[in-house]
């Protein structure tokens, strides 16, 4: 596990890239937010995460299920993380941010469809 990336993944340099094509400027695994976004559009108010379907547990994906092998400690990790995420998304609605999260599916799929999500998403608020 310990060759496993926490910040620049494939889906998030897929991602980042196409914002920026777009013309979205943005900031990166900001510390000081709560969970470290993986994106931060600060003139949209805007956070992205971007979740690995296996490690966050993307329900319905085929990525996202459980190790049939050493289950007890697999369930254990994924619910924890998928609990830390919804405190931190709590605490990020709290402090007044928009708050996506984007699925490495998703971007893999059709990454025109996630950045049109992105676009509308960073449009609520600028109305």
């Amino acid at each position: 596990m310990s060759k496993i990336r926490g910040s620049n993944t494939i889906p998030e340099k897929t991602l980042r890239s196409a914002l920026h094509r777009a013309g979205f400027r943005f900031r990166i695994n900001v510390k000081k937010l709560p969970g470290k976004p993986d994106i931060v559009l600060k003139r949209h108010n805007l956070v992205i995460f971007v979740h690995g379907c296996f490690w966050h547990h993307h329900e319905g994906c085929k990525n996202g299920n459980f190790p049939k092998s050493n289950k007890e400690f697999w369930h254990s990790k994924i619910t924890k993380t998928m609990e830390r995420d919804m405190q931190n998304v709590q605490d990020l609605i709290s402090a007044g941010w928009n708050v996506l999260t984007i699925w490495e599916c998703e971007i893999e799929k059709n990454l025109n469809v996630v950045l049109k999500a992105v676009v509308e998403k960073s449009e609520i608020d600028t109305k």
